[in-house]
């Protein structure tokens, strides 16, 4: 018998503690991928430079390429896919535009275009299949751009200054991986922006919260918001300064009460971080170009996976797949 109790004790032991791996499924394309949408655990969608987007319907072991047609000198920094068939991406810059297929990526319509001088669109996110809301620098240096929609991406809204919080001068946002927007429902969309300031702005509040990250240089700042889904009391943000990508300074923090007050975790991501996201309560990933790294107690105390770096991650909206990408057409999944 206490063999036996030794024996599973041991196997508890070591099912808490198997390593993760990340294995590289494409690369060597010449794009940078910063958008990437995982439908299920075999659809997936990428999207990045030169007019860029990829499909694979087979967890990414086989990709369909494509590049847009009148679209080849710009950059796709976000996409949002719904099946195999559905996907939005974001051209980020004059003129800020939204493309929608539903062919799988065959032929593309503009649905929304801004030609603002200075426009940049900066990430995008949907709640369900029709309520999404893409995100811009701000044009008047006193509101950010925010522009949403109700029928799944056919049409879209601009939405007026006096609906969105204030900035701050150098307070803008970074279009590293479509993740500093989280449509988390009904009148709940967060923002997180980076810059000489960077704070948590939210719908119809006049000012934003104060972020305990880096800040005062244009290269640092929030990156990445992730809101645990079903509760939005629980957040987490990265970031840090992408041009010293190993510094681990003021790179994180959390909020269990909404966003109102933020804690440090006690061990930081390994670098700057474009890219953070939630796989359970606990269990969480982040990713950068210096690395990517797991959290198995709520984002408190993270570990260093690999050095490999990439600029986004994603769970499967419908699965437990998750996917990484990158520079160089770099594309890889985690195994858990």
């Amino acid at each position: 018998m206490v063999r036996i109790v030794i024996f599973c004790i041991c196997c508890c032991i070591v099912s808490g503690t198997i390593a993760q791996s990340v294995r590289m499924l494409s690369s060597g394309t010449k794009t940078s991928l910063r958008g990437l949408s995982v439908v299920n655990n075999n659809v997936l969608w990428v999207s990045g430079s030169n007019g860029t987007v990829g499909r694979s319907t087979d967890g990414g072991v086989n990709w369909q390429w494509h590049t847009v047609k009148g679209f080849e000198k710009r950059d796709f920094r976000d996409i949002e896919a719904f099946d195999e068939k559905t996907a939005i991406v974001v051209a980020i810059a004059e003129p800020g535009q939204v493309l929608k297929t539903t062919d799988g990526g065959a032929n593309w319509k503009v649905v929304y275009e801004d030609s603002t001088k200075d426009m940049f669109l900066d990430a995008m996110d949907f709640y369900d299949t029709r309520n999404g809301v893409v995100v811009g620098d701000p044009l008047d240096k006193e509101c950010i751009y925010v522009a949403t929609t109700a029928d799944g991406g056919e049409t879209w809204t601009k939405q007026p200054c006096n609906a969105l919080p204030a900035v701050r001068e150098g307070e803008a946002m970074f279009a590293s991986s479509g993740t500093n927007v989280v449509y988390a429902g009904k009148n709940k969309i967060y923002i997180v922006t980076g810059g000489m300031a960077s704070s948590l702005l939210t719908m119809n509040q006049e000012t934003g919260v104060p972020l305990p990250v880096v800040q005062g240089k244009e290269s640092t700042g929030a990156n990445s918001l992730a809101v645990f889904p079903g509760n939005t009391n629980h957040m987490i943000v990265a970031g840090g300064d992408f041009a010293h990508d190993k510094d681990t300074t003021l790179n994180c923090a959390l909020s269990h009460d909404g966003g109102n007050t933020w804690i440090r975790p006690a061990t930081p991501p390994h670098g700057y971080r474009s890219c953070v996201k939630y796989i359970t309560a606990n269990r969480l990933i982040s990713c950068g170009t210096s690395g990517v790294d797991v959290s198995v107690d709520g984002g408190m105390n993270w570990k260093l996976v690999t050095q490999e770096g990439f600029h986004v991650c994603q769970k499967a909206k419908n699965g437990s797949a998750i996917f990484f990408a990158g520079s160089n057409g770099k594309i890889a999944k985690l195994s858990w």
